[in-house]
């Protein structure tokens, strides 16, 4: 399928989408996340693709928040549909059974922000900036962050972003927890590539169990965090790729997994 708001482009079961609206800084209007909802289900049935990468074209934004153009002649009911899809999407991103990494390379901003927060892993540009400025707009953010900022850095910090609208480095964000690893700008791609074929390597079905059991857990109290813990190491242990791992490890050679 041709799309007209991101560029796909699959390499060694590694899929890069990049939105692809450099004019407007990659803002998300409703093609756009049309479409990324459409790839995300695509990926999802292709078991091909192990790891995805998503960012940003050019060298300024990776995603400078939802299309405000678009956004400004809706009325209360478009509304509500708009930050409904965008929170589904999100979700279905956050859900997808393989590793998302986010390649921050820009401002990440409102729905770009809560982008990344989506992702699985967000490692930024030196030169990137995050922030949810909503309430400036008179809107607050609606693509869920309001609820995965505090969790990633807190609740006092993230409503301190949230209400003043003050962005934050890429140096600031790694320091809160808001992004995992910081690399030089030139190297943005090549750095987030090295992370992607690293998790290639491992059990595919032990990444996914993995994912799974943080992703659902952090949703629970401890003790059914822990028995869906236990259930989701179940599920990889009758795996044959656990035989393949254990027979490697014990063989001292590299393991071929099978996703089986």
């Amino acid at each position: 399928m041709g799309y007209k708001n991101i560029i796909l482009d699959e390499k060694d079961g590694i899929l890069t989408i990049t939105i692809n609206r450099p004019k407007v800084l990659n803002a998300l209007n409703t093609d756009t996340l049309n479409e990324l909802e459409n790839v995300v289900r695509d990926i999802e049935k292709d078991k091909r693709i192990m790891v995805v990468i998503i960012t940003g074209s050019g060298e300024k934004s990776f995603v400078a928040g939802a299309d405000i153009a678009e956004m400004k002649s809706l009325n209360i009911h478009e509304g509500r549909n708009m930050t409904r899809l965008g929170q589904c999407v999100f979700q279905e991103i956050e859900n997808l059974s393989r590793p998302v990494i986010a390649a921050v390379n820009g401002y990440a901003l409102g729905g770009g922000c809560e982008l990344a927060m989506a992702c699985d892993i967000r490692i930024a540009s030196e030169k990137a900036k995050f922030g949810q400025p909503e309430v400036g707009l008179g809107i607050i953010p609606g693509y869920g962050g309001t609820q995965r900022l505090p969790r990633l850095i807190g609740k006092g910090r993230a409503k301190y972003y949230i209400f003043t609208t003050d962005m934050i480095t890429a140096e600031e964000a790694f320091n809160m927890g808001l992004v995992d690893k910081v690399v030089p700008h030139g190297k943005l791609y090549e750095e987030t590539l090295k992370i992607a074929e690293k998790i290639i390597s491992k059990g595919p079905i032990a990444v996914m169990m993995a994912k799974y059991a943080v992703n659902n857990g952090m949703n629970m109290d401890l003790a059914s965090g822990i028995a869906y813990e236990a259930e989701a190491y179940t599920t990889s242990f009758g795996s044959e790729d656990r035989i393949e791992g254990m027979s490697a490890f014990l063989e001292k050679r590299k393991a071929d997994f099978k996703d089986e």
